[in-house]
């Protein structure tokens, strides 16, 4: 039975561990401090690392996980990362086999050109990065809002009960800014009253799920009329084009507070 564990690191990041009680996949370590202690308490042992995407914040810890683990790094082809052991892109799979366990690879790329996520069809987990986060999606740093928007199109055609295991804790601010961009939305509504309430128990609101994300993110909803009747009522935008509006929803949220 594989279970994820999760691991607050930073100041709002989330890393995981896939686990089956002994062996352990570590997902985006960028400390690994918090991997270590994690893997202490548990008595685990690190089998493999996957990453998602170059940033230091994900894959800062890789170098002193890897002095202490002879672990393959499984991380993206395109996102210029030294101490990946297995490239992978669309279409192919990281096994580990100490956990029986393959995840298939999607191209997702938007936040970073070459960024991957990581599905695991029969457990319906999705390890995402920083492509789609509760409530939001990641800034645009080196794709185009076009790729993004395809990423996120990619992901949610995922089964709706399927589990996204993202890497912040920014939902109570992405849905704040989505009810901006939706305030009639009921679903968005209930969703942002019970992320204030766990998070005013110091509870994740992650992992979320595909069902969810369909719901209420404006980032996945960018095609609904009543988003784009928001954008051209604040006289954002003037056309109701899918990518100009996911675009200019993108540019609003980059400066919102």
């Amino acid at each position: 039975m594989l279970n994820v564990l999760t691991v607050p690191a930073f100041q709002d990041n989330y890393l995981w561990l896939i686990h089956d009680g002994t062996h352990a996949a570590a997902v985006d370590p960028g400390d690994a401090g918090p991997i270590l202690a994690a893997l202490r308490e548990h008595g685990l042992s690190l089998a493999a690392i996957l990453l998602t995407h170059h940033h230091a914040d994900h894959v800062g810890g890789v170098p002193a996980l890897l002095e202490r683990y002879a672990a393959p790094v499984y991380g993206p082809r395109n996102d210029a990362i030294p101490q990946v052991t297995v490239p992978l892109g669309e279409g192919e799979k990281a096994t580990i086999p100490e956990l029986a366990l393959t995840l298939d690879v999607l191209d997702v790329p938007g936040h970073t050109r070459g960024h991957i996520a990581y599905v695991a069809r029969e457990q319906r987990w999705l390890f995402c990065g920083d492509t789609l986060f509760a409530g939001g999606c990641g800034r645009l740093f080196e794709g185009t809002p076009e790729q993004m928007a395809n990423s996120l199109d990619k992901l949610v055609t995922l089964p709706d009960d399927t589990r996204v295991f993202c890497a912040h804790e920014y939902t109570l601010s992405n849905l704040k800014f989505a009810l901006e961009a939706e305030p009639e939305n009921t679903a968005l509504q209930a969703r942002y009253a019970d992320a204030q309430a766990l998070r005013a128990q110091g509870l994740p609101t992650v992992p979320s799920n595909i069902g969810l994300e369909k719901a209420t993110n404006p980032f996945v909803r960018f095609r609904e009329p009543a988003i784009a009747n928001t954008l051209i009522q604040r006289q954002i935008i003037s056309t109701r084009e899918p990518i100009a509006c996911f675009a200019a929803l993108r540019q609003w949220k980059n400066t919102y507070r």
